[in-house]
């Protein structure tokens, strides 16, 4: 029984982001098309009549800015816009009968304003819900507007990068979050957390929060591509496995370590490792270091060890017919793009 009520739950989750999305995709179209013929002056007579600016300066959000311990101040664009997002919920309600406005506790005061503006105007009872904000480690929200947002859409954020973010938030926001986005069991949670408290540094609640959201965001198969890809970089991972990353995940993975572009034209007739690495793309500083370094072992190409620092290198090494990929010790890689 409480499979089949959690299976539910995750198809009833399911249905509502969806809904969810379609809901913000038609919220967005109506406010473009709304203000489209709607000047500033037509706005400010039709609808800014109705609210005074003793009722906008009332806001607990406005009052914090405009206090004498806040060093920011507020811009006359942030002090409108609850009049503005009011008129968005005034609109839905005249024309399609919306009812509930949803939305986070920094939207309460945007949100009231709207309902004071059905009430002055069309009349009728509305209602507001808010859910109180979810914030990172440094306090900052997730949002937008905010650094280092996260899309649940793969074209905006990969599923490799949606892992590794839940996969690298701190002990903290990992206990609060796996409560928050995850339908996990009260007791289970408790246990995890308890098993992540005696040993942290195997980071068991981030690994299974980054595994159960990402599962559902994306797909199993999204999830352990993602703990492959992982693998890759900070793990024993196989040639076999690195040559299974699409291009765009390779790229994610290896985000941020030297690139340098070759010619593709002197693979096609095949180029000595210690010249490739050497003279057309800066990896190491002499050909002495490289020898050196290939005879001890500490040179790979695509998770290969390098057998002879004078091996040939063609175009078949490369990784979706553009890229090799040299590590040097333990920790550095390169990227090299054929051109």
């Amino acid at each position: 029984m409480t499979g089949l009520m959690l299976k539910d739950m995750y198809s009833l989750r399911t249905y509502f982001l969806k809904q969810l999305a379609l809901m913000t995709v038609l919220y967005l179209a109506i406010s473009v098309g709304l203000m489209k013929n709607f000047s500033f002056l037509d706005f400010i007579r039709e609808v800014g009549k109705h609210i005074t600016v003793n009722y906008m300066m009332s806001k607990d959000s406005v009052k914090k800015r405009l206090s004498a311990d806040s060093t920011n101040g507020m811009s006359f664009t942030e002090f409108t816009y609850q009049l503005v997002q009011g008129y968005d919920f005034l609109y839905l309600r005249r024309n399609y009968n919306c009812l509930l406005q949803m939305g986070g506790s920094d939207q309460w005061g945007n949100i009231t304003t709207g309902a004071e503006l059905i009430r002055r105007t069309n009349g009728g009872e509305v209602f507001a819900l808010t859910c109180p904000l979810i914030t990172k480690a440094d306090g900052g929200k997730f949002g937008k507007t905010e650094s280092g947002n996260i899309w649940l859409d793969p074209r905006y954020t990969s599923p490799y990068k949606f892992y590794q973010f839940w996969l690298n938030v701190s002990d903290s926001d990992a206990e609060r979050y796996i409560k928050i986005f995850t339908s996990i069991e009260k007791e289970e949670i408790e246990a995890l957390i308890a098993e992540h408290q005696a040993a942290p540094h195997l980071r068991i609640l981030q690994k299974r929060l980054a595994k159960e959201v990402t599962v559902m965001v994306h797909s199993e198969d999204d999830y352990n591509a993602a703990v492959d890809a992982s693998n890759i970089l900070f793990g024993n991972a196989t040639s076999e496995a690195l040559r299974k990353l699409d291009e765009d995940t390779l790229l994610a993975v290896f985000e941020g370590v030297p690139q340098f572009e070759i010619s593709r034209d002197a693979l096609t007739g095949g180029v000595k490792a210690v010249d490739l690495f050497v003279d057309n793309a800066a990896v190491f500083a002499s050909k002495g270091e490289m020898r050196k370094l290939v005879q001890g072992g500490g040179v790979s190409l695509n998770k290969e060890k390098l057998a002879a620092f004078d091996q040939v290198i063609t175009a078949a090494d490369l990784l979706d017919e553009k890229y090799l990929l040299v590590q040097r010790g333990k920790k550095n890689y390169y990227l090299l793009i054929a051109k």
